[in-house]
């Protein structure tokens, strides 16, 4: 299959995707091929690769925390199928993907099965794990697993259970993983287990994933809920342990945010006092029942988000990305400048010396045919001769000292920046090549032609944008209750 093919299938395995669970993204996909095209005309993309293989199309619910937080008893419980084990020590060390299948499996698929297909947002992912741990790649079964439920629940989501973080020596490799899911997720659930609600016993998470979230702009996405809370009921602290476990957060820098108290029933101690058991129950449902309706609109928040990444890459692209590649040329041009100075001067010296030698007599016939009066027309060849000969010593050099001063340039760069990984190096060495003028100080691709596309792709953006407003609203109060907005 070549990479034409391939490209060609992906796009049809992801229209044919949107068509039975989101027709309403299906417009959004000629903007990004679009995109496509201008970012593959800037060298930032290959000609045969596409943002939409970079983007999770799947609204995604992260669930992470502490060991024996109750994050599995959670899921199975929201569910409604017992598909991760569950118990008060740590059961599972891997992250698992939980999607909609013909048949419930709690029996795992490879990390293999995420890595391998570009549906997924853990697609290649094992060279961000080679990357920050080496060898740590070809060993992707032991990172990841993916679990099937069919279960109504699970349709048109991707659920990501996590092992927990109170590990003292963190892997980086698995940090990078955890990284990798706040930043695609369109809900991020934080478990704390009430039995333990010290800062001591949450130091890890605080650290690694609470801290990080103060200074996300989409920080609204990650809920904190303090899970097991009636373990409190035996002494009727739940709000000082509630309030402790707030300070406690609030320590690591958050000082916003949503915090929920839940348990599970099924699990639960007894709580032998009536109006104690009413009054832990009531603050349990209610929690429980924001959370399930915060899980159960994220699709919602990743249709917005589909269309919000258009609009963070052309912001990214016009005030990182090309400023980076005019830096990185302007840099090359210097150099190159420099080095042709330093090439002339050298060739320069050499022909001084080569004539000091013809006037010393050294070489007397080649000094006869340069330097005696005009004879035959032999002077005039040979300054000619000489001429083309330095010339062509200057170009052969000057390009020489192109190629070598690009790579040069060019290994300070990344091959994948942003989101969605463009790479830059190829951008850049893009705009080195033997035709381009070394005194050009746009990017390649990067044109008037090209910023007309950028405001096509806005306006293509506001109407997508307008077009999932209407599923959702009705300022002018149309639509009488229960009608669905207009496709």
């Amino acid at each position: 299959m070549t990479p034409r093919q391939a490209l060609q299938q992906r796009l049809a395995a992801l229209d044919a995707h949107l068509r039975a669970e989101n027709p309403n993204l299906l417009p959004v996909l000629p903007t990004f091929r679009a995109f496509d095209r201008l970012l593959a005309g800037l060298g930032l993309i290959g000609p045969y690769e596409s943002l939409t293989t970079r983007i999770p199309w799947w609204p995604m619910v992260a669930v992470l925390g502490t060991f024996s937080a109750g994050k599995s008893t959670f899921l199975n419980g929201y569910l409604g199928e017992p598909l991760q084990s569950t118990g008060n020590q740590a059961v599972d060390d891997k992250f698992t993907v939980i999607c909609h299948g013909p048949q419930s499996r709690k029996e795992a698929l490879p990390g293999t099965a995420l890595n391998a297909d570009p549906r997924f947002p853990f697609y290649r992912i094992s060279d961000e794990i080679e990357k920050v741990s080496a060898g740590e790649g070809k060993r992707i079964d032991n990172y990841l697993q993916l679990k099937t439920l069919s279960g109504p629940r699970a349709k048109g989501k991707i659920f990501i259970d996590s092992p927990g973080f109170d590990a003292d020596d963190q892997r980086r490799s698995v940090l990078r993983l955890v990284d990798h899911i706040v930043e695609l997720s369109d809900l991020v659930l934080v478990f704390f287990d009430g039995r333990h609600p010290e800062p001591g016993a949450m130091q890890d998470t605080l650290r690694h994933l609470v801290a990080k979230t103060v200074n996300r702009a989409d920080a609204r996405k990650v809920c904190y809920i303090l899970n097991q809370v009636d373990t409190t009921a035996k002494e009727d602290n739940l709000e000082a342990v509630f309030g402790a476990w707030q300070r406690a957060i609030a320590q690591a820098g958050l000082v916003s945010g949503r915090f929920y108290a839940i348990y599970d029933s099924k699990s639960a101690v007894a709580i032998e006092d009536d109006a104690r058991r009413a009054r832990y129950e009531a603050r349990r449902d209610a929690d429980l029942a924001e959370i399930h309706t915060r899980i159960n609109e994220v699709e919602v928040a990743r249709a917005y988000r589909v269309v919000g990444s258009i609009d963070s890459l052309v912001k990214e692209l016009e005030g990182e990305v090309v400023p980076k590649l005019r830096e990185a040329m302007a840099r090359w041009r210097r150099l190159v400048l420099i080095g042709d100075g330093v090439l002339a001067a050298l060739l320069l010296l050499l022909f001084v010396g080569i004539g000091q030698i013809v006037a010393d007599g050294v070489l007397t016939f080649v000094g006869g045919l340069l330097l005696s009066p005009p004879l035959f027309g032999v002077v005039p060849m040979g300054l000619a001769g000489v001429v083309a000969v330095f010339g062509g010593l200057f170009l052969a050099g000057h390009f020489w000292l192109r190629g070598v001063l690009a790579r040069r340039v060019a290994a300070a760069l990344p091959e994948r920046f942003g989101d969605v990984e463009l790479n830059l190096r190829h951008g850049f060495l893009k705009n080195t090549r033997f035709f381009r003028s070394v005194f050009a100080k746009n990017p390649s691709g990067w044109s008037a032609r090209a910023k007309r596309k950028i405001f096509g792709i806005r306006e293509s953006l506001a109407e997508h944008v307008q077009r999932i407003n209407d599923l959702y609203t009705d300022p002018a109060g149309r639509r009488k209750a229960g009608e669905g907005a207009p496709l």
